[in-house]
């Protein structure tokens, strides 16, 4: 999923059509692993998908091609997409509250995710939901 420079502006950063294209199979995959009954979303699932994404192009950008300096205009390609698949009130912040939720606890039980898996997505939960109380543990975790 690398991306070439003439994909860049001239700052480096990448444009919101061409994130939109590098992801597109991504989010089709998404959709289509989250689809039941040929047109439904299962909207649990959807949201344990994206969150699983979000995260990981996070901690790695350069894994999938990407600078730091990308991930802004990736998040608006996010939200975009999450939008029009489960509604326009979806946000990352309401994906990560409910993953942080008994009910996204459920949905990752439900779709066998492993405890690696689990507390990652719970760390990045973390992290959008209450950033000085992630930064707090965090730090009294390196001074232990």
């Amino acid at each position: 999923m690398g991306i070439s420079s003439d994909k860049r502006t001239q700052s480096g950063i990448m444009t919101a059509n061409t994130l939109k294209e590098t992801f597109a199979s991504v989010f089709q995959d998404i959709r289509e692993r989250s689809t039941v009954a040929d047109r439904f979303i299962d909207r649990n699932l959807y949201q344990v998908y994206i969150a699983t994404l979000w995260s990981n192009v996070v901690l790695a950008p350069e894994d999938v091609g990407l600078l730091e300096d990308d991930l802004e205009a990736l998040h608006d390609v996010v939200i975009e997409e999450i939008q029009d698949a489960v509604g326009p009130k979806t946000s990352l912040h309401s994906i990560f509250e409910f993953i942080a939720s008994k009910e996204g606890e459920r949905a990752m039980a439900e779709a066998r995710l492993n405890q690696s898996h689990k507390d990652l997505l719970t760390y990045f939960a973390s992290m959008i939901l209450d950033p000085s109380g992630h930064k707090k543990f965090m730090d009294e975790i390196r001074n232990k």
